[in-house]
């Protein structure tokens, strides 16, 4: 039998700015529960549980990536709130609620926490759950990243990319440092700060992929009698002990010697040979490690050169959220 409760616009309204969900969503939603506004909500929660199952397998690989930084900018987090379209991802209304999400993320410093935090009455997972329903799509948070320093930035990509970077202490100009070095980690996915970080297992594997591609390539460049790249012996700076380099400056000073330089000049031109050395033997750092990379404002500058143009602070960290 047909069911004969009344459901006023205004009561949809209501629903629709609780939830999201579209007009007849929630005023099937409603009839369901027969007016009672609570059990609506339910109605939709399981039927975002249902869609929820159905896209378990999806890929939600698009989506908004946004940060917030708190009152004080001693503390940052950056989210993604993923979807399976682009289409979604740009929706005002799913930016909007990524932005809500990310505000509530502040307050905790894991994604368990978060997920499991009060989002109006429901936890923010059971809210993902719901509006798997009213999206259609497979929502989830595939990113979440906390960072907290005396000082704290941001910077974010077309909400694609949200990086944020503390700084040891708030020296003056330090909001354009910071934005600076996030955009610097937004654009060249440093992965660490430091070679001092690296796992010597890592440099290893790398070094030894890294030279045999090399290889690989001369090869193919010796059949065409082109020029051959040149095979580094080291690709990072862990790598280059005082023995070797006092080894490198030793060949410098033969190769000066065979080039009949006199000795007295030597002074003068080991520190570029030195420095150029550095640079062959140290990819692995240029790439990875965000206070080696080329500045992306001047490549004159690496990052770490940059920073100590500001004076007495230091990078203390950083961290960096993406689609994907």
């Amino acid at each position: 039998m047909e069911s004969t409760v009344k459901i006023t616009a205004a009561e949809v309204n209501k629903l629709r700015q609780a939830t999201g969900a579209g007009m007849m969503d929630c005023k099937k939603a409603l009839v369901e529960a027969l007016g009672d506004f609570d059990k609506a909500i339910e109605v939709l929660r399981k039927k975002g549980q249902k869609v929820a199952e159905k896209r378990a397998d999806r890929e939600s690989s698009e989506g908004a990536a946004i940060s917030k930084i708190n009152a004080d900018q001693t503390q940052g987090v950056a989210i993604v709130l993923g979807c399976e379209t682009d289409f979604v991802g740009k929706n005002e209304n799913f930016v909007a609620l990524a932005n809500q999400f990310a505000e509530v993320a502040l307050n905790y410093n894991t994604k368990e926490e978060f997920l499991a935090a009060d989002f109006g009455g429901m936890t923010v997972a059971e809210k993902l759950t719901e509006q798997t329903g009213v999206i259609g799509e497979k929502l989830d948070i595939t990113a979440f990243e906390k960072l907290e320093a005396p000082f704290v930035g941001t910077y974010v990509h077309i909400n694609k990319i949200a990086a944020l970077v503390g700084l040891s202490s708030k020296v003056d100009k330090a909001e354009i440092l910071v934005k600076d070095v996030a955009m610097q980690v937004a654009s060249m996915g440093a992965t660490t700060l430091s070679y001092k970080d690296f796992d010597p297992a890592f440099i290893a594997s790398e070094t030894e992929s890294r030279i045999a591609v090399i290889e690989k390539d001369n090869i193919e460049l010796g059949r065409l009698g082109k020029t051959l790249k040149n095979v580094p012996q080291f690709i990072s700076m862990a790598q280059l002990t005082p023995e070797v380099l006092a080894k490198a400056e030793e060949a410098a000073k033969a190769e000066l010697k065979a080039e009949g330089k006199p000795e007295q000049i030597w002074d003068r031109i080991l520190p570029g040979k030195m420095e150029r050395f550095i640079s062959d033997n140290t990819t692995l750092d240029q790439e990875k490690c965000l206070l080696d990379q080329n500045f992306i404002k001047d490549e004159k500058l690496n990052v770490a050169k940059y920073v100590a143009s500001y004076g007495e602070v230091e990078i203390t960290d950083f961290k960096r959220a993406s689609l994907g």
